[in-house]
């Protein structure tokens, strides 16, 4: 632990120069305080880990500092000292959060010691704040990445907290545009990886001919194109991650070599005999159900029960609910600030037009319709129906129930994004008593 922080506390001279030397000596880096006041005045420069104060002071007394500083939540530990034997304002002390109570004349080693372990427990809370701050940011951070309330998302976020942390390859399943290299790099970024290097590959993109040179690479003279040496992506996704995306199109005879690599996480170069090692998670990502795929002969069962450690299924969007409404918004607040365009308002209509798209290309489409929208390029003032085209979902797979519950979100997200997300202001904005605000808030998922 780095040198302990003592700020001491006392109106007499003689007693504050007299600790002031002995903690020096022992160790301690130490600020003075003539006062209760000056102490507080001082918390937010000095960042002390234990606050060393008289309790019988001019103005405010120790127990008052001992209020204030718990009131605060500071991390600082409060040792009081008194030269009274006073035992009810002991408990009172101890109550209110006192790490110790000491009494004059105190032995000095013994202070030495509780002002140690005083020191010890400060730190630990300054870790534990810590480690919940970069919590709450991660858990913050990964609501805005994978966004949505349905309980499929929360699943989703819940499913990437869980596995990111564990060193398993995992298997990425969902319709093309569900948003699966966004929760490979979800699965990335929130590892003990995420300084290492995401790699992306699509395997439906890269010739047959070319994929173990793609994957594996190659030597210079390995065949008749290759004039330099060539790193593959296991061996350049080294230390990080490798998402293997349409892994269903990739060549029989390659999933053969593949399943080796990823078992010995060994690699060989297409024209050399040396065995490279490599550490790299594996995500593989398919659009089509490979426990399906590998029954009918199509994919390596080996492969598929290799890469099968844990699988994620990532739902279509028609199946999200209000989640469209809200995806829509948050694309649309990109494309406003991207495009340097006003953010448009949505309709009852447009809302109503989102709900019973069918949405065929999922997040994808809807990003894309999101643009659109913010640009206002169609000739009828900026109508979803006309950018969406004609309706092929039936209206009874959008319910009214959904649809006026997708439009309160949508009103109440506005109203609260106009306000600052004051909560007063959108009570007084909407016209609606506070309780009720707050109980639509909470059923429809609404956060500030």
């Amino acid at each position: 632990m780095n040198t302990p922080t003592v700020l001491i506390v006392d109106d007499e001279e003689m007693v504050r120069t007299a600790l002031e030397q002995w903690l020096r000596l022992s160790g301690f880096a130490t600020h003075v305080a003539t006062n209760a006041g000056d102490a507080l005045a001082m918390l937010d420069d000095v960042h002390p880990e234990v606050i060393l104060t008289d309790v019988r002071m001019p103005g405010l007394s120790g127990l008052d500092l001992l209020r204030t500083v718990r009131e605060r939540s500071l991390a600082a530990e409060v040792i009081l000292i008194t030269g009274h034997g006073d035992v009810p304002m002991a408990v009172e002390a101890m109550r209110g959060g006192a790490f110790d109570f000491l009494q004059k004349p105190y032995v000095p080693d013994q202070l030495v010691k509780t002002l140690r372990r005083a020191a010890e427990q400060s730190s630990l809370k300054r870790e534990v704040a810590e480690l919940r701050r970069k919590l709450d940011g991660g858990e913050t951070e990964l609501a805005t990445r994978l966004v949505g309330s349905s309980r499929v998302m929360e699943d989703l976020r819940h499913a990437v907290r869980e596995l990111a942390s564990i060193p398993t390859d995992v298997i990425i399943l969902g319709e093309t545009g569900t948003g699966k290299e966004v929760v490979a790099r979800c699965l990335h970024d929130f590892s003990p990886r995420a300084k290492g290097p995401f790699v992306a590959i699509n395997c439906a993109a890269i010739p047959a001919e070319l994929i173990e040179s793609e994957l594996f690479g190659h030597e210079a003279g390995a065949f008749t194109s290759a004039r330099d040496k060539r790193i593959g992506k296991f061996e350049f996704a080294n230390g990080g991650t490798l998402l293997l995306d349409e892994i269903e199109s990739m060549p029989l005879l390659a999933q053969a070599k593949v399943l080796r690599v990823i078992q010995e996480r060994m690699v060989e170069r297409v024209g050399s005999n040396r065995q490279i090692p490599f550490d790299v998670r594996i995500v593989a990502a398919s659009k089509v159900d490979l426990a399906a795929e590998s029954e009918a002969g199509r994919f390596r069962a080996d492969l598929y029960y290799r890469l099968n450690m844990a699988t994620i299924d990532l739902a279509p969007l028609r199946d999200r609910g209000d989640d469209i409404v809200l995806l829509f918004q948050h694309f649309l607040g990109q494309s406003a600030v991207r495009f340097n365009k006003p953010l448009p308002t949505l309709h009852p209509a447009d809302i109503n037009a989102l709900m019973i798209h069918p949405w065929p290309g999922n997040v994808r489409e809807l990003k894309a319709a999101a643009d659109r929208f913010a640009l206002g390029l169609d000739t009828t003032g900026r109508s979803l129906d006309a950018i969406l085209g004609p309706r092929t979902r039936p209206l009874s797979t959008a319910s009214l129930a959904d649809r006026v519950a997708a439009y309160e979100r949508h009103i109440i997200e506005a109203e609260l994004a106009r306000n600052g997300d004051s909560i007063a202001a959108a009570v007084e904005s909407l016209q609606v008593p506070r309780r009720t605000l707050s109980e639509k808030m909470a059923r429809l998922g609404v956060k500030r």
